[in-house]
C-alpha cells in the first residue's frame, strides 16, 4: 500500500514498524519560522480524540433509496474523525501531536501508517488496543451534501490491557479541543495552565439544552469556533454576528462560521471584529471542511497574522477542501494553496474579493505546480511490489 500527501514522498505503509516523533519529508513551508525561538515546545499543536477509518463514496446522483442498489463513480479511504484536523494542521506545516486509540486490525494499521509516515504526525502519545476494532464511517456525497453511517465501540481507558497511560498533554504552543456539552476534560485546563493556547470547537448538542454553562471548559479557551447554528442556539440570538458578540463576552476570541456567507469574528481583548466572505466554489464533498477551517485559523493565529487575514486563510483552506472528497484526503497543503493563488493572479479581471488574499504574496513559496492539482487516492489493499 502506498500513502501520498501533498508534502511528503510516497512511503510504504503496513510495514509492521510503528514510528514515533515527527517524521516524513520537511513541509513545503514553515508558517511559524519567524516566531520560533530557542526553548519553544517541540509540539506546535496537540489534540486528542477518536480516529475513524473513513470510506467515502462520491459521484452519487441522488441519495440511496431503500431496496435498491446504488453505484458510486468514485471511492477513497482515509483516516477520519480527529485525524481530519490532525492532517489539516500537519499539511500546513505545524508540528502536530495526536493522542488516540488505534485498533490492532488492518484498518488501525492503515490509519496509523497514513498519519505517522504519510503526514508526519507524532503518534508517540497514541496507543494500539489489542482486540479492539477500528471505528468506521461510510460517507456518501451527493448534491453538495453527505450522509454518513458510522460504527464503533468506545476504546478501553488508557492503562487497561497493558497499555500505559500517556502523559497528556505535552508542552505545546496550542491545543485543539472538541467541547462536549455537560462534560469536562481535565487535560484542557492542564494545557491552559501550562501556557498552551486552547482553540475549541463544539458538536451538536444532543440534549437539546444549548446551555452555555454546559461548556465549562470554555473558560480555559482562547478561541471558540462554532458554526452559525450552534452559536445562535447557545446565545439565544437570531443573527450569527450577534451570536459572535455574545460569545466574545465568554471567551477572548469568538469565530462564527456562516457557510456560504463566510465567517465573522470578534476579539474581546482588542475590541476588533472582522468579516470575510466565502469563496464561491463547486462543492464535491463538505466532509471535514470545518476541521480544515479551524486548522487554517490556528495556523494564522500562531503565526501572528491580523484577524481578517486569519479568517480569509481559514476560509480559503476550507473552500479548497470541499472541492476534493474525504476529510483528511481533501485537506490542502501549501502547494495547493500556492497553485490556487497563482491561478487567481493569472486573471486580470479577478474579483476584488479575491484580492483580499494579497497577503499570501509574503507567505507562499515562489514556485507552484500548475492548477488544478490532482491527488493520488489512497485505497486499502494496494501494495508496492
Amino acid at each position: 500500500m502506498t500513502i501520498f500527501s501533498p508534502h511528503a514522498a510516497p512511503q510504504t505503509a503496513l510495514s509492521g514498524e510503528r514510528s514515533e516523533g515527527f517524521e516524513g519529508a520537511a513541509p513545503v513551508l514553515d508558517p511559524l519560522a519567524e516566531v520560533r525561538a530557542e526553548g519553544d515546545p517541540e509540539t506546535d499543536v496537540y489534540l486528542t480524540g477518536t480516529v475513524f477509518l473513513d470510506i467515502i463514496f462520491t459521484g452519487l446522483d441522488s441519495a440511496p433509496v431503500r431496496g435498491t442498489e446504488s453505484w458510486a463513480r468514485g471511492m477513497g479511504s482515509s483516516p477520519g474523525g480527529i485525524a481530519n484536523m490532525a492532517t489539516a494542521l500537519a499539511r500546513l506545516g505545524l508540528r502536530t501531536s495526536l493522542a488516540a486509540a488505534f485498533g490492532d486490525d488492518m484498518y488501525g494499521e492503515y490509519c496509523w501508517e497514513a498519519l505517522s509516515r504519510g503526514e508526519g504526525i507524532d503518534l508517540g502519545l497514541s496507543r494500539t488496543v489489542p482486540g479492539w476494532h477500528s471505528p468506521v464511517t461510510v460517507s456518501m456525497a451527493y448534491e453538495g451534501e453527505r450522509t454518513m453511517v458510522s460504527h464503533g465501540h468506545e476504546a478501553p481507558p488508557p492503562g487497561e490491557g497493558g497499555a500505559p497511560a500517556p502523559e497528556c498533554p505535552p508542552p505545546a504552543r496550542a491545543c485543539v479541543a472538541l467541547l462536549v456539552p455537560g462534560r469536562q476534560e481535565e487535560w484542557i485546563g492542564t494545557a491552559a495552565r501550562r501556557g498552551s493556547r486552547v482553540f475549541a470547537d463544539v458538536g451538536w448538542d444532543e440534549t437539546g439544552r444549548w446551555d452555555p454553562s454546559d461548556l465549562a471548559d470554555l473558560e480555559h479557551c482562547e478561541a471558540f469556533l462554532p458554526n452559525a447554528e450552534e452559536a445562535m442556539r447557545y446565545t439565544r440570538t437570531d443573527c450569527p454576528r450577534a451570536a459572535a458578540r455574545a460569545l466574545a463576552e465568554k471567551v477572548p476570541l469568538a469565530v462564527v462560521t456562516m457557510g456560504e456567507r463566510g465567517a465573522f469574528a470578534v476579539d474581546s481583548r482588542t475590541g476588533e471584529s472582522a468579516e470575510v466572505p466565502a469563496i464561491a466554489v463547486e462543492a464535491l464533498d463538505p466532509t471535514g471542511a470545518g476541521d480544515v477551517f479551524v486548522a487554517g485559523f490556528v495556523t494564522g493565529t500562531l503565526a501572528g497574522w491580523p484577524l481578517a487575514d486569519r479568517l480569509a486563510f481559514a476560509g480559503l483552506t476550507a473552500a479548497l477542501s470541499v472541492q476534493e472528497f474525504g476529510g483528511s484526503l481533501s485537506a490542502p497543503g501549501w502547494v495547493e494553496i500556492a497553485a490556487w493563488w497563482q491561478h487567481v493572479r493569472s486573471y486580470d479581471d479577478s474579483p476584488s474579493a479575491l484580492r483580499r488574499y494579497a497577503f499570501l504574496d509574503g507567505i507562499l513559496p515562489a514556485a507552484a505546480r500548475p492548477w488544478p492539482l490532482r491527488r493520488a487516492v489512497p485505497t486499502l489493499g494496494f501494495r508496492q511490489p
